[in-house]
């Protein structure tokens, strides 16, 4: 068994979108409308990776915390020095072994999110 997918549904999908393309270098690969819905898949295009962002009225939005989305990269100064000028307000980078550095962000719905550098 594999895991496929992770849905968010979000309040503004353009803004979410923004910000999954930019903070983690995803891409959307199918984007469409159902009824009131509309809908975007980003990928990393290997298909190793997938967010399907949903956007619509009658859907229960995400309120709260107590989970993280963590994606790998190898350029997390860059990265965390890009989210600051966004405004985005990153916690500092964190190294609490010698293995991983990392540092969270918010997307625009409030999901946290861990970018991280495997040392």
């Amino acid at each position: 068994m594999i895991f496929k997918q992770l849905t968010l549904i979000v309040k503004d999908l353009e803004k979410s979108i923004e910000f999954y393309e930019t903070i983690t270098e995803l891409k959307i690969s199918r984007r469409y409308k159902d009824g009131s819905a509309e809908i975007a898949f980003m990928t990393n295009g290997n298909g190793e990776t997938e967010i399907e962002l949903v956007c619509t009225p009658q859907m229960q939005k995400f309120e709260g915390k107590g989970f993280f989305l963590c994606f790998i990269t190898d350029k997390l100064d860059q990265m965390h020095e890009l989210v600051q000028a966004k405004g985005l307000h990153p916690s500092d980078i964190r190294s609490p072994d010698v293995k991983s550095r990392y540092f969270y962000v918010y997307d625009p719905d409030g999901v946290s999110i861990q970018l991280k550098q495997p040392m």
